[in-house]
């Protein structure tokens, strides 16, 4: 069996790489696609390089249009003539969901799988519907999805969420941040526009936090795409920020951190599984802003909040996200630390943690949708 596999973001490509161990481990299988190094390292050759992929909102987008539309027709090409027995896309529906819809134009047979149910419970519902047009089968990582997928027509699992499975620090990698000070987790996003617009932000928080804690310590894992550009702009805060893009330093920044400073995202998830306490931040150009809140059916856009039906964790959106608000919100979490504790310890009793695997909950969803769904 041959697959075609696309992933857009670092996130995507943790889905997809643990979807293919969970695959091969089930049954013969070969891989084609889109994806970034954790996918290349299971054995697929990148179409062409995944953070190509990375952007998120209308006017981010618009100045990428042509170049975008240019790989979607690429890549369904690519999809027709690989001889792949079904589409795999994973997130970043902007790109996958429009190549799956010049697939099934082509091929109205051809099985397409999408991994990770659009948030149509947070806005937009319509949007169920529209990609029931061209998904035949979601894998969804949050329990209270399916419904509303198949709702609009098409077939769903809950898989659990990756989180639950990514492994802990040891204590070598723990005692690594050992220091005087309180460790900050600094965490601006993984695509070049967050970086770019929350990174100054970040770092007047920064300025703030050293005033009152002078020993502060800052860690800041980042990705391979925005790497450099982190380096750029946190050269000048007033702590430097250990840059991070290994692996076991990353969990060891993840396991020692007193409190975090993230971008809305999983990252919340990936805080949550560590059990650190977190404030979440996060801007955007102002045209998506409000767009996104005039469709907007929830008051959080935090997931911790949203699993754990809490809404413990501060978070700071479009115009709140200031250094003035930020660091006050972050010295409250540094006093009592325990309040999220709570909200935290559930979400990952619900998003499946103590289960299967989710990349093998994934793989034997895909197989048995292969395997049971009639062709449409």
């Amino acid at each position: 069996m041959k697959l075609f596999l696309i992933a857009g973001e670092p996130s995507g490509d943790r889905l997809g790489a643990a979807l293919m161990a969970g695959l091969r481990a089930l049954a013969p299988v070969e891989f084609a696609g889109i994806g970034g190094p954790l996918m290349q390292a299971e054995g697929m050759e990148s179409l062409f390089p995944m953070e190509e992929l990375s952007v998120m909102g209308i006017a981010e987008v618009l100045p990428k249009y042509f170049a975008l539309k240019r790989r979607i027709r690429q890549t369904a090409d690519a999809v027709l003539a690989s001889g792949a027995e079904a589409l795999v896309t994973i997130d970043s529906p902007d790109f996958c969901l429009r190549v799956a819809t010049l697939v099934k134009a082509a091929r109205p047979e051809f099985r397409t799988i999408h991994y990770v149910a659009p948030s149509v419970w947070a806005w937009r519902p319509g949007r169920a519907a529209k990609m029931a047009k061209v998904i035949d089968h979601v894998l969804a990582l949050l329990p209270f999805e399916p419904p509303y997928m198949t709702a609009a027509g098409m077939t769903c699992d809950f898989v659990g969420h990756p989180v639950v499975a990514e492994p802990v620090a040891t204590a070598e990698e723990k005692a690594a941040f050992a220091g005087k000070g309180p460790l900050l987790l600094a965490l601006p996003g993984s695509r070049r526009g967050e970086v770019t617009r929350l990174a100054p932000v970040f770092g007047a928080v920064v300025g703030r936090l050293k005033a009152t804690h002078p020993g502060l310590q800052v860690a800041l894992p980042t990705v391979r795409g925005v790497a450099g550009l982190v380096r750029e702009l946190t050269a000048g805060w007033a702590v430097k920020p250990e840059i991070i893009e290994d692996a076991a330093l990353k969990r060891g920044a993840f396991a020692a951190a007193d409190v975090a400073l993230a971008a809305s995202g999983t990252v919340s998830l990936e805080l949550a599984a560590n059990g650190r306490p977190m404030v979440i931040a996060y801007d955007m150009h102002p045209l998506t802003l409000w767009l996104m809140r005039r469709a907007a059916l929830v008051d959080t856009v935090t997931l911790v909040n949203l699993v754990s039906e809490t809404r413990v964790v501060p978070e700071f959106i479009g115009p709140d996200c200031r250094a003035d608000l930020i660091a006050p919100a972050l010295e409250a979490v540094l006093a009592d630390p325990s309040a999220q504790r709570a909200a935290m310890a559930l979400t990952m009793e619900r998003l499946g943690r103590g289960g299967e695997p989710p990349g093998l909950r994934a793989a034997r969803s895909v197989l048995a949708a292969l395997r049971a769904a009639p062709r449409r």
